[in-house]
């Protein structure tokens, strides 16, 4: 809806409830009147009633939560006892008479009474739960709304991992370009087996492309004192500890946990000994043929 159309309607209902309170306004006034409020009280009493009920409506559109359903009871409470009064009012013929009697809008005595105290008593009411309201309106305070901003300077790839972080999702991990040929052949590989061995390449691409974490110096206290072992004893742990196992549980984490490695080398070890088992498998079919 257009800022016109908006205006309109706020006109609009500005101006039913103008025409809604001049209605009310009539019953009110005679209603205060028999409960022996004089002519300037009478005139200013559905001021009190009906001004309390547009106080409070204003009141739920600018609170929240708890503040906003205490205005919505105060509007609810004083638009039933509106509702009351107005149907004494066309209920009772002696009500629209110049000459009154005093303190009596029914005939019978309990219902009296029980209209006169709700007459009376709403104008304490507006005293009370009018000043409530204004003080919850005068000291609320929006919620802001959380505005995220993303850095001219910051690729898209870290602002996807940084949102699913925040969503308990792990984030993918990137994608490393294949290195060439020759930066492969330059690059240092420290082999964890014999040159004998056939490990495939695509792993040792993997663990040499790797990004690396750098790291401070370790303390000599936080240090194992168990001594390193080569790739020899490493390897030779790792046969003995998965001599035993079908080919669907040699895996790296197996085999980190058995030998107690990095799960880098776990993974080394896991490929040799694939390999192994493919090798000895295919001498096995060929001496049997």
């Amino acid at each position: 809806m257009n800022r016109f159309g908006k205006g309109l309607l706020i006109a609009a209902l500005v101006g039913v409830v103008g025409m809604a309170f001049r209605v009310s306004w009539n019953a009110l006034r005679d209603v205060a009147t028999a409960t022996g409020a004089d002519e300037t009280a009478a005139f200013l009493y559905p001021f009190v009633v009906d001004g309390l009920m547009a106080l409070a409506l204003v009141a739920t559109l600018v609170l929240t939560d708890d503040a906003r359903r205490f205005a919505l009871r105060v509007l609810a409470a004083y638009t039933l006892a509106s509702l009351v009064l107005n149907y004494v009012h066309g209920l009772v013929p002696q009500l629209h008479d110049e000459v009154i009697d005093w303190g009596r809008l029914a005939d019978w005595d309990p219902a009296n009474w029980a209209l006169v105290l709700l007459a009376t008593s709403l104008p304490v009411g507006s005293i009370y739960f009018g000043s409530d309201l204004v003080a919850k309106v005068l000291h609320h305070r929006p919620a802001e709304t959380p505005v995220t901003t993303l850095n001219q300077d910051e690729s898209a790839e870290t602002y996807v991992n940084r949102s699913t972080a925040d969503l308990g999702v792990s984030a993918p991990a990137p994608i490393t370009p294949t290195p060439a040929a020759a930066a492969l052949a330059a690059a240092p590989v420290v082999s964890l087996v014999k040159s004998t061995d056939r490990v495939p390449v695509g792993a040792v691409a993997a663990e040499s492309t790797r990004p690396r974490r750098a790291t401070g110096r370790v303390p000599e206290a936080a240090r194992s004192s168990r001594p390193a072992r080569t790739a020899e004893q490493l390897l030779t742990e790792a046969r003995k500890a998965t001599k035993k196992w079908p080919d669907r549980e040699l895996t790296a984490e197996g085999i980190r946990k058995a030998i107690r490695t990095s799960p880098a080398k776990a993974r080394v070890l896991r490929d040799t000994l694939r390999t192994e088992r493919e090798q000895a498998a295919g001498t096995g079919e060929a001496a049997t043929a």
